[in-house]
């Protein structure tokens, strides 16, 4: 028992060392490779060396977690083909332990980094992309046409708010309508304000509609009022209520994307990407527990291919599973499969795949 705690400490030392080492490695290669993309941009927008410095170290987060199964892959690989070419697994499996025994200590370090990943991913990456998206929005000009389409939300009570599309670069709402209901009975509208666009009076706290009509629905009779300009003292949401609700899936925490996939359910539109969204953000922390059970029985084994086939053979596993994460979700998308089974499907097959490959590997 004493002789496997030790061989078990030596296990986890040596792969937290290596995948320090590969995240490191992978995140500043990635980092350069990017640069290299939106160098253009950068230049063309004389963004300041401090922005872009500021740019890539809150973009490190996301970096981190996309490439995590890569780095949990690599570092599995390299601990035991390391241990294989050298003997020492060879050793331990003449002991009397198992490839099973073997894996434990990967498996639990893996599983405990999975864990914390879903909060890194779920919360701490969120906030890094929002700044990171800010940066791109404001010093890049990157995305800021159209930012956000087909918004609805309820202003109060009886007040329904439809905007068509908002510009964020002009501050502007376009096509928009307000409908007000009754309250005592919400099928009966009261009135409706359709105009083409409206802009917010940051001095006065209120929204100015421009060029629209306004129609007045009494129990037999309407009448209709045209303007070119119109105050509404009497909204309660802002810009930046309205930005919130049209922030993208990657800025969002687990709790937004839970809590405004639950509001859309609400407000009658479709929720299925955001839940899909939800669902794959904790299914995909955990593909590292996949990868480690791909990639240790093939690495365990001493062969004369040697290490870099052996790691060729997993990154094909490693990019099968995220081809096909990336083909269950258009599934999932188009309302074929539930969410929660389009954002885990991968996992369910590649962890079948898995075991099924260290039973072959323990003939």
């Amino acid at each position: 028992m004493m002789k496997m705690k030790i061989i078990d400490k030596y296990l986890v030392k040596q792969f937290l060392s290596t995948l320090l080492f590969a995240l490191i490695a992978f995140t500043f290669v990635f980092a350069i490779l990017d640069l290299m993309e939106n160098l253009d941009d950068f230049i063309d927008e004389n963004v300041h060396i401090n922005l872009v410095f500021q740019y890539y170290i809150v973009f490190i987060p996301e970096i981190i977690r996309l490439i995590f199964p890569v780095a949990i892959l690599l570092a599995s690989l390299f601990t035991s083909g390391k241990m294989a070419n050298l003997n020492e697994l060879t050793a331990i499996k003449a002991s009397g332990i198992s490839l099973y025994r073997f894996m434990l200590p990967f498996l639990i370090v893996t599983f405990l980094i999975s864990v914390i990943n879903i909060f890194f991913s779920g919360y701490i990456v969120p906030h890094a992309n929002k700044h990171k998206v800010f940066i791109e929005q404001t010093y890049m000009k990157k995305g800021l046409v159209h930012f956000g389409s087909n918004i609805f939300f309820q202003d109060t009570k009886t007040r329904i708010v439809t905007i068509n599309f908002y510009d964020i670069s002009l501050e502007q709402a376009n096509q928009v309508s307000i409908q007000d209901f009754d309250l005592n009975d919400k099928t009966k509208i009261i009135s409706r304000t359709d105009c083409e666009r409206m802009i917010y009076d940051t001095t006065n706290n209120q929204w100015i509609a421009f060029n629209g009509s306004t129609r007045i629905f009494n129990d037999s009779t309407e009448s209709l009022e045209y303007f070119s300009s119109k105050e509404f003292k009497d909204l309660h949401f802002s810009p930046t209520d309205v930005i919130k609700k049209q922030r993208k899936p990657e800025e969002m925490t687990l709790s937004e994307l839970d809590d405004f996939a639950k509001e859309q359910i609400r407000t009658g539109n479709i929720s299925t990407k955001l839940e899909i969204a939800y669902h794959a953000r904790i299914a995909y922390a955990f593909s590292s527990i996949i990868v480690v059970l791909f990639g240790l029985p093939i690495s365990s084994n001493k062969r004369k291919s040697g290490l870099a086939l052996q790691f060729g053979i997993n990154m094909l596993v490693t990019f099968l599973y995220l081809f096909f994460m990336k083909i269950s979700q258009a599934f999932g998308e188009n309302g074929i499969l539930p969410p929660f089974i389009t954002a885990w499907m991968a996992n369910f097959i590649f962890l079948i795949a898995a075991v099924i490959n260290i039973k072959y590997s323990m003939k």
